[in-house]
């Protein structure tokens, strides 16, 4: 079971659950600017750029406010890119691990920047990106990475995302304008400098005529025990090693631990056989709401949980056995109607969710720490479910 990296309640003591619908998102926009104001000191002492990745949170009514302090959005593909186009400002750079040709046409136009997964990616669409006067990336598989869950690892030796950084040596470079690679998953700064002394010997003498290097995602530049002055050092070592505009792209560092996900307690029971646990079952689903307590697996953190108490199975309202988000202590034994909320849920958690088994999805709420004004955002309806199919 991974570790739960995030778990900082910061200001969420304070709000009154109670407002809320359930289940609910809640971002606090105070708690997201913080984390931006983070990454935007690091742009301007390091002169790095710094876009946010849409495949972890793309909230877009906070669009405005992450825009103010980031350089743009890295996408995955033609429904990202245009969510990119037409809400966040700045620079956008998509990636796939395979376009497609009936959408290309329609990427290239919106993206600044096009990484390709392959060398064949290249050949079939380079025309294509140049006539858009696309920048041309090409992703790397350095075969370096300190990743434990090989779920998460992108650098293995099967991945299928990336060239193995010896085959570039064979290449056309010139027709390359950029290089990315991606290696790390929730992590400090020392695997991203490892990483890097990995492929550095290989990579100066390929990229000395490049325009930027992108060092990908993974990094948890907004956590307290971040080794920021690090990084800060390291970013400008790197550009001038290069001399190439070195381009990140966080996903969770822009959101951590801005975001809880509220639900209510709709049943309680304690089976009569003494080894049954209690359960609770709630109206968060693991598997529609938060999937990657199931696929990770990880346990997210509750709000005022104490380190002891009555232990409790939280479980989701689906009729999916596995339909459930873990154990977890509390003081007095839940109630009916009682509120929960779990802890760091803005990251890969709306960007995922389903209507599998009907079960409803949560509202999105945004929520000012310092003001309390609390704001309602989307909510869901049947008639969104009974679009999805036909």
């Amino acid at each position: 079971m991974l570790q739960t990296m995030g778990g900082n309640p910061k200001d969420f003591n304070r709000l009154d659950l109670k407002r809320l619908p359930s289940p609910c998102f809640v971002i606090d926009k105070i708690a997201l600017q913080s984390n931006l104001e983070i990454l935007y000191k690091l742009k301007k002492e390091t002169n790095v750029k710094i876009l946010i990745a849409l495949k972890a949170f793309s909230t877009f009514s906070l669009a405005g406010l992450i825009s103010k302090y980031l350089d743009g959005s890295c996408c995955s593909g033609l429904y990202e890119a245009k969510l990119a186009k037409k809400y966040f400002k700045g620079e956008i750079s998509t990636y796939s691990p395979a376009f497609k040709k009936d959408e290309f046409d329609e990427i290239s136009k919106i993206s600044d920047h096009i990484i390709f997964n392959s060398f064949n990616q290249i050949n079939t669409f380079y025309d294509i990106s140049k006539k858009f006067n696309n920048d041309v990336g090409i992703r790397i598989n350095p075969l370096y990475s300190e990743v434990k869950n090989n779920k998460y690892n992108s650098a293995g030796i099967s991945s299928r995302l990336g060239v193995h950084l010896k085959d570039l040596k064979g290449y056309d470079i010139d027709k390359i304008d950029g290089i990315h690679f991606h290696t790390l998953c929730e992590q400090n700064f020392k695997p991203l400098e490892n990483t890097w002394n990995e492929v550095r010997n290989t990579l100066i003498p390929l990229i000395k005529n490049m325009k930027w290097l992108n060092l990908g995602g993974g990094h948890h530049i907004t956590r307290k025990d971040y080794q920021l002055n690090e990084l800060k050092y390291f970013l400008k070592k790197v550009s001038n090693e290069t001399n190439c505009q070195i381009y990140i792209e966080p996903g969770e560092a822009v959101v951590l631990d801005s975001g809880i996900l509220v639900g209510e307690i709709i049943d309680f029971f304690k089976p009569s056989n003494e080894l049954s646990p209690n359960i609770a079952v709630t109206d968060i689903s693991a598997t529609s709401h938060i999937p990657d307590v199931i696929e990770a697996p990880y346990r997210p953190a509750l709000l005022n949980e104490p380190d002891k108490g009555h232990k409790v199975i939280l479980g989701g309202p689906s009729c999916l056995a596995g339909d459930v988000i873990g154990e977890y202590n509390f003081n007095d034994i839940p109630k009916m109607g009682d509120r929960i909320a779990l802890l760091d849920q803005a990251h890969y958690t709306m960007v995922k969710t389903s209507f599998f088994n009907g079960v409803k999805l949560p509202s999105i709420a945004i929520w000012d720490s310092e003001t309390d004004d609390l704001e309602i955002v989307k909510s869901f309806s049947f008639k969104d479910f009974e679009n999805r199919l036909s």
